[in-house]
């Protein structure tokens, strides 16, 4: 199975986010332990190092994100694909449609995320963190 990590699920993780840690913990884990193939986006990281930059020093975000790329593949979409995506009307968040192409990339099952309404138009289905872990456990 292979998957796409949102941007919010790798915060929770990283961050220890509650009540979210849990699920995303769950899913890194199966990640790392090679159950499932995970990725990130690449538009995610420089985005996780600027949300993190208030909370955490620049050699603790680097840190943070070598560490995820240790789990998680780096993937990316197609300079035809952003230029798609930069015209598409049906997300209203441009990042929401970059996470969808890039889960196409890779032909993921899942796009894995806490905002599963900003992805009703989504080519790859999303999924809450808790629902792919019971998706997981059939």
């Amino acid at each position: 199975m292979v998957i796409l990590i949102d941007t919010n699920v790798a915060l929770d993780f990283l961050t220890m986010r509650q009540p979210y840690y849990d699920n995303a913990r769950n899913i890194i884990c199966k990640c790392a332990e090679e159950q499932i193939q995970g990725y990130i986006a690449f538009h995610s990281l420089p985005n996780i190092f600027y949300i993190l930059r208030k909370t955490h020093s620049e050699a603790d975000r680097r840190q943070m994100l070598k560490k995820l790329c240790l789990v998680l593949k780096v993937t990316g979409a197609s300079h035809d694909k952003v230029c798609e995506a930069i015209e598409s009307n049906e997300f209203s968040d441009f990042e929401d449609c970059l996470q969808d192409e890039c889960a196409r990339e890779i032909s993921a099952d899942f796009i894995i995320t806490r905002n599963v309404g900003d992805f009703r138009y989504s080519h790859v289905k999303a999924v809450q963190p808790q629902k792919f872990l019971e998706i997981m456990e059939l």
